[in-house]
């Protein structure tokens, strides 16, 4: 007799829930937008766009909040992946929110436009009507991250309450908004960073090279290794020195840290992060150590 294995993989589970997750926006919602900053998360998500709607092409466009200070690998990853694709891509732009006076750049060693960008991101969703807005974040990223839905409500501020959030029962999501309000959606809220890097080794998912092993100038400040650039501030006390380094996360490049790493496949990857017990952001960005509940109260304001 035929035996017939009907089981799934964790992966399979996932990224069925992430499809589910997109055609639930598509038809529920008037004008979504997909986050891609050319990072591994926001990679992953394209990869299950592309799925969800194939061979239609992805009925949404997608958009980057550029501080104008992001590593040059990711950038030209962004820009030649939207191509391939054929998608629309919106860059929203930290430098014009600060020439218009939107925004006032910080100053002094630590100077960093990250948290600018919330005014920016603000700015676009209402320029362009989006009402519902794909993220790549995860729980297991941060404690803030980790209170927030799948369709996490914001309200006409752009705001996010975390003691006023809509319960999700099963697969059902509440899409309900008024005029100016809008949905943030995360597809990938119950993957890991070790899912993450399963799935682009299964799919045999092309990323930036900045994520592999390579040879970079850094300096030390809070035992993270920051690049040397001309946008991050090093006092004359932080030496440069080479460093073989890897990137687990990416962003704007004066709060984002590498790792000391040998691992220059994606095998090699998933071996050094299922033996981590620091995560990413914890090990990485120094935007979330401003405060215990810096990232939370960031989110608040209307932050990703």
């Amino acid at each position: 007799m035929l035996q017939r294995d009907y089981t799934t993989s964790q992966l399979d589970v996932l990224e069925a829930e992430a499809i589910h997750i997109m055609r639930e926006v598509a038809a529920e919602f008037e004008r979504p937008c997909l986050l891609f900053s050319g990072g591994k998360d926001s990679i992953v998500m394209l990869r299950i766009a592309e799925k969800a709607f194939w061979p239609a092409p992805i009925p949404f466009p997608l958009m980057h909040v550029d501080t104008g200070h992001n590593f040059d690998e990711v950038i030209e990853f962004r820009d030649r992946r939207s191509a391939e694709l054929g998608a629309r891509l919106i860059v929203a732009s930290v430098q014009e929110s600060i020439d218009q006076g939107r925004v006032v750049e910080d100053t002094g060693r630590r100077a960093s436009r990250n948290r600018l960008q919330t005014t920016t991101l603000l700015d676009a969703i209402e320029e362009h009507e989006f009402d519902a807005v794909f993220g790549g974040a995860r729980r297991d990223e941060e404690k803030a991250r980790a209170k927030e839905r799948v369709f996490s409500f914001r309200d006409d501020f752009g705001q996010w309450d975390p003691k006023n959030q809509r319960p999700e029962l099963w697969n059902l999501y509440n899409s309900r908004i008024r005029k100016g309000e809008h949905i943030r959606v995360f597809p990938l809220s119950n993957w890991t960073e070790l899912d993450v890097w399963d799935y682009i080794r299964r799919e045999g998912i092309e990323i930036p090279s900045i994520y592999f092993a390579h040879t970079r100038k850094v300096f030390e400040r809070d035992g993270m290794l920051l690049p040397d650039s001309d946008v991050v501030r090093r006092g004359d006390d932080e030496a440069l020195f080479e460093s073989v380094v890897r990137y687990r996360t990416v962003g704007d490049m004066t709060c984002t840290g590498a790792v000391q790493s040998s691992a220059g496949t994606v095998e090699e990857i998933i071996e050094e992060i299922a033996a981590t017990r620091i995560t990413e952001r914890g090990a990485t960005r120094a935007d979330d150590r401003a405060s215990e509940a810096a990232m939370e109260d960031r989110k608040r304001e209307g932050y990703f």
